[in-house]
């Protein structure tokens, strides 16, 4: 729920607003300044979560405030997306709590956590609901507090950067999220690094680089199949079932972290799921932000995505709407976008006392039949 700490410009939905496949929170208020939310829906059930909370980051009083941001890609079901919508929040500020500060330490605590307790859920479930073992979800997380900005980055979903120019005055783009996608050379030696004995740890398949020719992620939260041999087997589903024993977790949930100092020439933040990346480079996406009003930001970047995919497709975006979920898979992918706006006075003197908790997609069909 969303406790009150609207202002003047916001668009006076707390929750949002769905239209068709379509939700968005056009404008709201957070800790550091404005924030604009939206989630297109392909998939028969929406795959990706994501959240904002802004107020407390830590379960003491008083304890640190800031601005949290996640939006997590899933993947084989909702399962996993959605338990980490659910809990790694309230696993961060556990470990804030312990320390009273916000550190890579806590953040990596707090991914683990949720790992484990996922893990655990898939133990008491998979015999009779074996899908969940083959569910998972990228996990990508921006902090924002005291003046320090962390990102955290497990799997292929990205946080972009708007920053002044001081010479230009243009606005660049700056990704600061570490991706983990085996179609990266880097991923891929990484990979067989960590995996020497295993000459099929990347495969290329259709011209597409795959972890044990199933999943192009090397990095998650969830995926107990490639984690733990002992869910690698019957009830599974045959196709992802490996023909050979593993022994040490082939996919991580490990995240790479990130720390900048924000500076004045900040401007805002872009984090998104690849769905958004696929058809929007870096700079596009900011040119965008930077060119139209605050206000419905993030709706305009799913919409010139769609535009782009339906171009792609040699099609109207107009007939691309028209498509159902499901079906619409075959067009693009679930599209989750958060556009946070940072105001240096805030950032740098005192946080507005600002405490909301909002989820994205909320009012979205979660269920094939809803």
């Amino acid at each position: 729920m969303v406790k009150p700490c609207w202002k003047p410009h916001d668009d006076g939905d707390s929750n949002g607003r769905v239209d068709g496949l379509l939700w968005s929170k056009d404008l709201g208020h957070h800790v550091y300044g404005q924030f604009s939310m939206a989630v297109i829906q392909a998939n028969n059930v929406v795959e990706d979560q994501s959240q904002l909370e802004s107020g407390a980051l830590s379960m003491t009083n008083p304890g640190p405030q800031g601005t949290f941001v996640g939006v997590y890609d899933g993947h084989g079901g909702t399962e996993a997306s959605r338990f980490v919508n659910d809990n790694l929040f309230s696993n961060l500020k556990r470990y804030v709590s312990l320390h009273q500060n916000i550190s890579e330490n806590a953040i990596r605590k707090a991914f683990a956590a949720t790992e484990e307790e996922f893990l655990s859920l898939v133990q008491k479930q998979w015999l009779n609901e074996p899908k969940i073992a083959s569910a998972g979800s990228c996990c990508l997380v921006g902090i924002i507090c005291n003046g320090q900005l962390y990102i955290a980055n497990a799997g292929d979903s990205r946080a972009v950067l708007g920053r002044t120019e001081r010479a230009t005055r243009e606005v660049i783009a700056i990704q600061l999220s570490t991706e983990h996608n085996a179609s990266i050379e880097s991923v891929r030696d990484e990979l067989r690094m960590f995996h020497p004995e295993d000459p099929q740890i990347v495969v290329l398949k259709h011209n597409v680089w795959r972890v044990k020719g199933i999943i192009q992620i090397s990095r998650s939260i969830g995926d107990a199949y490639l984690k733990k041999a002992k869910f690698n087997r019957p009830p599974l589903p045959p196709k992802f079932q490996l023909p050979e024993p593993f022994y040490k977790p082939i996919l991580s949930a490990e995240p790479s972290i990130l720390v900048h100092k924000l500076r004045p020439d900040d401007q805002y933040l872009i984090f998104a799921s690849d769905g958004l990346w696929e058809h929007l480079s870096n700079q596009k996406a900011v040119d965008i932000v930077n060119s139209y009003p605050r206000n419905g930001i993030a709706r305009r970047l799913i919409k010139a995505a769609l535009r782009e995919a339906a171009k792609k497709r040699e099609m109207r975006y107009s007939d691309l709407k028209k498509i159902d979920r499901g079906v619409r898979r075959h067009f693009h992918d679930d599209i989750s976008v958060v556009v946070v706006f940072l105001d240096p006075q805030l950032i740098n003197g005192r946080p507005s006392p600002c405490s909301l908790s909002i989820r994205g997609g909320e009012g979205l069909p979660t269920s094939a039949n809803s």
